[in-house]
């Protein structure tokens, strides 16, 4: 059975971790786009609730919350071609991409180790890269992820996974989280401008 030539092609969803330390940026295109896509938004006020002249007045953007929902990855499709990595190593390479954006590099880990035995009295702790995520070209955010849960579902002989299935939440970062020097500022300034001409597009639609 042959695809229809006219279909449209899907854009997939991804996650772009971008390092200064590091020139090459890890991209994490979704395999297959999530079957659900949650959103929370909450205001952010300035002023105490029930303050006078106050109750109108924004402190910034929402604070929002991203949680997908079943984002699978499976290795058959490589599998079948013969792919060595997978043959190898099933997913587990794909599912540390994702792991390694909640961990501090080791290098900064032993590095900051060396410091402490040596005497010094305060560490900076080391710094996440800047994660993007990119769902269309109208929708590029900088988050925080903020946590993930995995359900590892098949394996291969050597316990490698090969099936899984994730739920992931994002806290998407502002303006009001970043210097004005830092690229994320103009990241979610960018995605703003984006979102407010599309309200604008929204607000003058009318139903026939």
């Amino acid at each position: 059975m042959t695809t229809f030539p006219r279909s449209p092609k899907l854009t997939k969803g991804a996650i772009v971790a971008l390092d200064p330390l590091n020139p090459v940026a890890s991209v994490i295109i979704f395999q297959y786009n999530p079957k659900q896509l949650s959103r929370q938004l909450q205001a952010r006020t300035a002023g105490p609730e029930g303050a006078p002249n106050e109750a109108l007045r924004l402190a910034g953007p929402p604070t929002e919350t991203i949680t997908i929902s079943e984002l699978e990855l499976d290795a058959a499709d490589q599998l079948e071609k013969g792919n060595d990595v997978a043959t190898s190593m099933g997913i587990y390479p794909q599912l540390s991409a994702l792991e390694m954006l909640l961990y501090p590099k080791s290098a900064a880990v032993i590095a900051n180790t060396a410091l402490l035995l040596a005497g010094t009295i305060e560490v900076i702790q080391p710094e996440a890269p800047l994660t993007l995520f990119i769902w269309g070209v109208k929708r590029v955010l900088p988050v925080r992820i903020t946590g993930f849960t995995i359900n590892e579902i098949q394996y291969d002989p050597n316990l490698n996974p090969t099936v899984a299935s994730l739920n992931l939440t994002m806290s998407v970062l502002s303006y009001n989280d970043f210097p004005v020097t830092h690229p994320g500022y103009y990241v979610f300034l960018t995605h703003q401008v984006v979102k407010e001409t599309m309200a604008v597009i929204g607000s003058g639609t009318r139903n026939a």
